[in-house]
């Protein structure tokens, strides 16, 4: 191998390293689906988690084409307000990522979440494919079998439709406005109810 030929083999190298690096890096993401209840709570809670890359806030499960705001909340559009949470799996798994869900919502009800009443706001795990769906009915397990509390699971396991990004006033909602954000999440009586369901967060 001539020297020029040397060169050119690690020059290619080092012009593709970034596009192999770039789609190793994407292979290890992946992406769960969930609601429960108002999206600015389930966002603000699942950015906390370690491993966690992106959570945005939107609607899923409709029958609409880019529904806005005004029209899931008025329930008019069949979607639930929904958080898509995008995260490394060599950190932390979909088990776990579901494991926290059940632990921060109220699972006794399917027709709205805390203060908020309404289809578009029950706790719903929106699986992508059959290997999420065994996850999400072996987690629905584990929370029935670790539950203090006498009243069923009636959180739906649903396959996941097209997920629509919520407006961007809306994401990251509790760093944008965090005394509005605050002061909904006590008033909604959100924290006070997953205590007395499962206790004290670890």
């Amino acid at each position: 191998m001539t020297r020029r030929t040397h060169l050119a083999i690690l020059t290619l190298l080092f012009l593709l390293w970034p596009v192999y690096g770039l789609s190793a890096a994407q292979a290890r993401v992946e992406t769960a689906i969930l609601a429960g209840g108002c999206f600015w709570c389930l966002e603000a809670d699942y950015e906390k988690l370690d491993g966690v890359l992106e959570v945005v806030s939107g609607y899923t499960g409709g029958h609409l084409e880019n529904p806005t705001y005004v029209q899931v909340s008025g329930g008019d559009s069949g979607h639930v307000e929904s958080v898509r949470v995008r995260f490394d799996p060599a950190v932390i798994s979909y088990a776990q990522i579901l494991d926290f869900f059940w632990r921060h919502v109220d699972p006794t009800r399917d027709d709205g979440q805390f203060c908020d009443r309404g289809l578009q706001y029950r706790p719903v795990i929106f699986y992508q494919g059959k290997v999420q769906y065994r996850e999400a009915l072996a987690s629905e397990r584990r929370a029935a079998a670790a539950k203090p509390f006498p009243a069923p699971l009636k959180v739906e396991l649903t396959a996941a439709t097209r997920f629509y990004p919520a407006e961007e006033y809306h994401q990251d909602y509790y760093r944008k406005k965090p005394l509005r954000y605050k002061f909904y999440r006590y008033r909604c009586g959100r924290d006070a109810r997953v205590e007395a369901l499962w206790g004290e967060a670890d």
